[in-house]
């Protein structure tokens, strides 16, 4: 019995040895590459260290200008995605409307279309030429001195679900008790909603706002569908063609890094704080309050908030079927065409970036399953001392900007044993003949790693160990049970995460756009900012493919929030 225990301990912890290994070498070794070649004294031979580098990055006014640029893009789509999220979240968790159901699923809308492809439909509807400025008589511009304007509408009505999945997480959590005893002792509505409700989900808030602030600070594909390049992450973009000889570009991203974190850890410590453990909970059925003739007018909020969420994919939908030329000064299309759909699937520059993203996708997809149901496993069913540190690994790249990231990777491709080395020709960026596909795969696992992780430990926190056990006792081996008896009951868990890593890593937009350099290699995303480069139908079919992806992401998006059910939102928690 004794020596049973003893090895099964030693199996356990070299499991979790070898998890922690390979998050190692794929995570915390990239961002180390990419924070030490900021500190290179000679970049080309990469030896030597010095701050001049960083100091050469607060010197530089564009550079600076940059940083500050982005903290604005950053504050204020987190502003206003808390001001669209937090209001639909305490109308959904506490009242009852007509339409609650519809209202509930559709708000998730938002996030089947990245904001790097919204921004085209954006661009159509809010130009100087736009649908908007035609139906109005304004004179408003996007593209011009309102692109500031235009980057932070984008990312708010696309990231607002994110902040609204979090609360309505912690909503739901609430003890209703507390809320009727204050209204019991004469307190207001307001009062208490700033005194009571707002403190204890707080800590759920700022978790959405979180990933909200990370994600638009280190945007890459908004700004670049903007031309508005005076901001760090396209400036970091653009230094890659001297990312070999200068460390500027490295200098820039742990800039850029150690701002993000500085910014996370200030606000963890501002408004972040512990949650509040609830004596009791009620269902949240129980607790909603019917509203009378109200309910019509909270269903028309969660309508207006929808179609104004809704916008960047209908003018990306126009686009996709507008004639090219015929959508100029005027609110509508003057002449339509499906043509577009055929050459996004047709013609061989989409297509095959569209079997690229498959590949990939399906790639990252299978080795995330896999990677994350060891993980979920060491979490969830072992007591090994170092479990709590592999948690945080698998969570860290929700942190950590996917700018740094896939920068990261380039600084990986430029060591042994890749650059010069004997994997040169296995993996390259930046080579006569480069390979990018392994960094991709790489880089997609990783960064969607928390979804399929958080899923998976969900799924085995509501799976009895003793069926493990029992499985155990009867003879089975313990990969035996894992695969016969465990994987069986999560299931659900694995296909929900599985479809979440698959549909995000199909438009996946810094890693893309940074790691594959030649058209041959070039993922969805790329290809898409190629297209807008391209005269005449190139922003049609860009939107095509856009068009294409959102139905992908619908129906992914959608599978998983009916698998996962409110749990959904604990997968965009940092």
């Amino acid at each position: 019995m004794q020596r049973a225990l003893i090895s099964r301990q030693l199996w356990h912890y070299g499991l979790l040895g070898a998890m922690l290994a390979l998050l190692g070498v794929f995570l915390v070794y990239p961002i180390l590459l990419t924070v030490r070649g900021g500190f290179y004294a000679d970049p080309a031979t990469r030896s030597g260290f010095t701050l001049e580098h960083l100091v050469m990055v607060f010197r530089d006014p564009v550079l600076v200008e940059g940083l500050l640029n982005s903290f604005k893009i950053a504050t204020l789509t987190t502003t206003l995605a808390i001001l669209i999220a937090l209001p639909l979240a305490v109308l959904s968790a506490w009242y009852r409307f007509p339409g609650k159901a519809f209202f509930n699923a559709a708000v998730l809308v938002p996030l089947i279309l990245p904001p790097f492809v919204g921004a085209i439909g954006m661009r159509a509807l809010l130009g100087r030429e736009g649908a908007v400025n035609a139906l109005l008589g304004t004179d408003f511009d996007i593209l011009g001195d309102a692109k500031l304007a235009g980057v932070v509408l984008v990312q708010s009505l696309a990231l607002y679900p994110i902040i609204f999945l979090n609360a309505t997480a912690s909503l739901a959590n609430l003890d209703p008790a507390l809320n009727e005893a204050a209204e019991n002792l004469g307190c207001g509505p307001w009062r208490r909603f700033f005194r009571i409700t707002l403190p204890l989900v707080r800590p759920g808030l700022f978790a959405g706002a979180t990933i909200v602030f990370i994600w638009s600070f280190t945007e890459l594909g908004t700004p670049l569908m903007f031309d508005y390049y005076r901001v760090t992450p396209v400036q970091i973009f653009y230094g890659l063609k001297e990312v070999e000889n200068s460390a500027r570009p490295y200098a820039l991203t742990v800039v850029l890094l150690a701002s993000a974190v500085g910014l996370y850890v200030l606000g963890k410590v501002v408004f972040g704080g512990r949650g509040h453990a609830m004596y009791s909970k009620a269902s949240r059925a129980a607790g909603e309050k019917s509203v009378g003739g109200w309910g019509w007018a909270i269903a028309g909020v969660f309508a207006l908030v929808g179609s104004a969420a809704i916008m960047p994919h209908l003018g990306v939908v126009l686009t996709s079927v507008a004639s090219p030329g015929q959508w100029y000064k005027s609110v509508l299309p003057e002449h339509y065409t499906l043509s577009h759909f055929g050459q996004a699937l047709g013609s061989p520059d989409s297509f095959r970036s569209i079997m690229n993203s498959l590949k990939l996708s399906i790639a990252a997809m299978t080795f995330d399953i896999v990677l994350g149901v060891l993980v979920a496993y060491v979490i969830v069913r072992t007591n090994v001392r170092g479990r709590q540190v592999l948690d945080a690994l698998c969570m860290l790249p929700l942190a950590v900007p996917g700018l740094v990231m896939a920068f990261g990777y380039v600084a990986m491709s430029l060591e042994w044993p890749f650059g010069r080395g004997p994997l040169g020709g296995f993996a390259s960026v930046f080579a006569a003949d480069p390979n990018p596909i392994p960094f991709l795969i790489i880089a997609y696992s990783v960064r969607r790693l928390p979804y399929i992780v958080r899923s998976t430990v969900a799924g085995l926190e509501q799976t009895s160990g003793e069926l493990e056990e029992a499985a155990v006792n009867l003879g089975a081996s313990r990969v035996t049970a894992m695969r016969r008896v465990i994987v069986p009951l999560i299931m659900a868990n694995l296909i929900a995460g599985g479809l979440l890593v698959f549909s995000f890593s199909m438009l996946e937009v810094s890693d893309s756009l940074i790691l594959a350099q030649q058209a041959v290699d070039f993922p969805v995303t790329k290809a898409i900012w190629s297209f807008m480069d391209r005269l005449g139908d190139g922003p049609s079919i860009a939107s095509a493919m856009g068009v294409w992806g959102m139905a992908l992401l619908t129906l992914t998006l959608f599978g998983a929030s009916s698998l996962l059910g409110k749990k959904l939102g604990s997968i965009f928690r940092v």
